[in-house]
């Protein structure tokens, strides 16, 4: 009984919490889409986990790809303690609030996400009171994908918006779903295959920061709710634009900074008062969740991420917020 009044206090407290946020913000319905052209080559010369439509995910092989430039991913994926071999001693990255080395960092979230993976989804609600289904869904609306076209999505994850791609092409799409950690692969896959999507998708275990493609693959790439979470988010928007075909896009969709000040407070209270503790009864980890919402707080504003697109080599860029900037969207179009 005390677990059951403790669980309904929080549930209470969070609708309560989430009522606020969501009579605070509004959701910005936009038009623009993305362009789309011709076809995606890969690399055979480096290598990734890989898990076709007929494989087996958890007998997942090494393949490779057509691109000498990265010849050494293969080593880094099979020896994650190599993971970043221009690292110089002390360099250090924001793990939330904490300070690491930046070798260690991948490794961290890593852990992080592969406790989280089978509740994900679920967290992901109790994180947002279902709105972050209506963000997707807008999201990969205004994306502009069309019939045949090529979609690489980075940090796919348990694979929604490889469902909603798929289902809004109805099919007619190829999609490659990559992921750092291959218990979300795992996750997604399942239940990608449980709905009977299966045609036209495949399962990379690949670090963002070094994409085995070659340059000029894809027409469009998508990442949501997981640039945050890379240890060098500049190496990573590079790879983007160089894997991109002219006239491709790179569409992210991130937790941002809140626009409305009342808005903002009552979004760090739930934030680091309910939803940590959300984490330790629907998942049994409240330090993953304290993570996660010190890794919103630690990500680049609106207008620094936009810059970075920019310093990345991109023609241009853009960012559209949604609810009053707790999430935007952001472009950047390759040249």
């Amino acid at each position: 009984m005390t677990a059951l009044f403790y669980f309904s206090t929080l549930a209470t407290a969070a609708a309560a919490s989430m009522t606020i946020l969501v009579a605070s913000m509004v959701l910005y319905v936009g038009n623009k889409g993305c362009q789309a052209y011709e076809q995606l080559t890969l690399h055979q010369d480096s290598g990734v986990r890989h898990c076709g439509a007929d494989d087996n995910p958890n007998q997942a092989e090494y393949i490779t790809y057509r691109h000498a430039k990265h010849y050494n991913m293969l080593m880094q994926q099979k020896n994650d303690t190599q993971a970043d071999r221009s690292t110089e001693p002390g360099d250090t990255a924001d793990f939330g609030y904490r300070q690491v080395a930046r070798a260690d960092k991948r490794k961290l979230v890593d852990g992080v996400f592969s406790s989280v993976a089978a509740r994900y989804d679920i967290m992901n609600d109790m994180m947002s009171a279902g709105i972050h289904r209506l963000w997707k869904r807008h999201y990969i609306a205004t994306c502009g994908l069309r019939p045949g076209d090529r979609l690489l999505d980075l940090a796919g994850g348990t694979g929604d918006i490889a469902r909603l791609a798929w289902q809004r092409l109805q099919g007619n799409v190829s999609i490659v779903l990559a992921d750092i950690n291959m218990e979300m692969i795992r996750v997604g896959r399942q239940r990608l295959d449980d709905q009977g999507l299966v045609r036209g998708i495949e399962y990379l275990q690949a670090n963002a920061e070094q994409l085995p493609f070659a340059d000029a693959s894809f027409n469009v790439i998508t990442m949501a709710f997981g640039l945050r979470n890379v240890t060098d988010k500049a190496a990573a928007l590079r790879e983007m634009r160089r894997v991109l075909k002219p006239g491709g896009r790179a569409v992210v969709l991130e937790f941002s900074r809140v626009t409305q000040p009342a808005a903002a407070r009552a979004y760090d209270w739930y934030s680091f008062n309910v939803l940590p503790r959300l984490g330790q009864l629907i998942a049994g980890d409240r330090d993953s969740y304290q993570y996660l919402a010190e890794s919103i707080r630690k990500h680049p504003d609106q207008n620094t991420l936009q810059q970075m697109f920019l310093d990345a080599g991109f023609a241009a860029a853009d960012y559209r917020n949604l609810s009053a900037g707790m999430v935007a969207i952001h472009r950047g179009v390759s040249a």
